[in-house]
């Protein structure tokens, strides 16, 4: 058994209980409406290329204005083209509740024609928040720092015709830690006297299993069930004063959690996810190979002896079409790891079972959802 076979076996025996929901804490399946990240962004120029960095003229406009905050003055353009600068989008998560003097992490996108940002430096960038930026954007974050790229580019031979080496993305890095807020996001959560929960995958059964819960744990009537991914939350009158503390309350809060039945397939990588959950129903499977082997044998015919003739080389081209017995196999699969058993019996590989998955949908006895990602 290979290991996407395994794999596959595994996932479906992790799944045996046949049950529709499964256990997990609040807190790992809603979020607090208001508790949330924020998007920044910014422009600014990565230095201390070795060479690696953009050929544009934008490049050389940007060093101009970095020099005018500091009072350098250039006369000259053409002094300033280099290939040591790269333009660079500069983006981070601003976290929910943080405060001003926080540290977060930058990444940062070359935009330009810059081979690698390995070994560079960002300077001082602004990061604003959603929407346009301009003279009158809020500034929320000010990144700068050494950018980590985790990879490198290497070439041997000058003029381009030697081997090179290259190892991950190196126009695209990191910076951790590398930059401060400045400015607060203003978080609401509550205005008091409720708090509402979002489900991250919507669903009716989980909403009203996060409702009765609730209820059990606070009392009848703590919370209603809005929708298939809101609920609202009650908040106690001897629970006002310490919000903190109710929020952690709620959110250890055991939960079942209805899962979907549904097959994950990425065709690229040929991987092929199975719920625990999956129903098939009773049915056969037909699977067999064509193997087609072509060999080409080169065949020397030396000329005799004291001849005027040439060697000559033929090529002799041997096909040999081999097909696989088929074998038809019944499958009367109560849940995954039954399928899974019956599809390795075919010795099918990860690729085949995607196909098969597909034929059992298109056939209607798969009874779940097929997603192909």
């Amino acid at each position: 058994m290979n290991t996407a076979f395994r794999f596959l076996a595994l996932t479906a025996a992790l799944a045996m209980p046949l049950a529709t929901a499964h256990a997990a804490r609040i807190k790992d399946i809603c979020e607090i409406q208001g508790a949330r990240g924020n998007p920044l962004k910014g422009v600014g120029l990565v230095v201390g290329l070795a060479g690696t960095g953009d050929k544009s003229v934008d490049a050389v406009r940007r060093q101009l204005r970095m020099l005018d905050r500091f009072d350098i003055e250039v006369d000259k353009l053409d002094d300033l083209i280099s290939e040591n600068t790269a333009v660079v989008v500069v983006d981070a998560t601003f976290p929910a509740f943080a405060k001003e003097g926080t540290r977060i992490d930058v990444r940062v996108n070359s935009i330009g024609d810059c081979e690698s940002l390995e070994g560079g430096t960002l300077t001082e960038t602004y990061l604003y928040g959603p929407g346009p930026a301009g003279a009158d954007s809020t500034v929320y974050a000010l990144a700068q720092g050494p950018v980590s790229v985790g990879g490198f580019n290497a070439e041997g031979g000058g003029g381009g015709g030697g081997a090179a080496v290259r190892k991950n993305h190196t126009t695209a890095g990191r910076i951790p830690m590398g930059a401060y807020i400045e400015r607060e996001i203003p978080s609401t959560i509550t205005d008091g006297e409720r708090i509402i929960l979002q489900l991250k995958r919507a669903d009716f059964q989980t909403a009203e299993n996060v409702r009765l819960a609730i209820d059990g744990e606070f009392g009848v009537g703590s919370a209603d069930a809005l929708s298939a991914s809101t609920i609202n939350v009650r908040i106690p009158k001897d629970e006002q004063s310490q919000l903190i503390s109710f929020i952690a309350k709620v959110e250890e809060i055991q939960v079942e959690a209805a899962l979907p039945a549904r097959v994950v397939i990425n065709e690229r990588t040929g991987t092929l996810v199975v719920g625990g959950d999956v129903m098939i129903k009773p049915c056969q499977v037909a699977h067999g190979n064509l193997t087609i082997e072509v060999a080409t044998t080169p065949a020397v015919s030396q000329p005799a002896p004291l001849s005027e003739g040439e060697t000559v080389v033929t090529a002799t081209t041997d096909l040999l079409a081999v097909e696989e017995p088929g074998s038809l196999m019944p499958v009367n699969g109560t849940s995954a790891a039954s399928v899974a058993k019956a599809l390795n019996r075919l010795k099918v590989t990860p690729r085949d079972m995607i196909s098969i998955f597909q034929a059992l949908r298109e056939a209607g006895a798969l009874d779940a959802d097929l997603e192909i990602m």
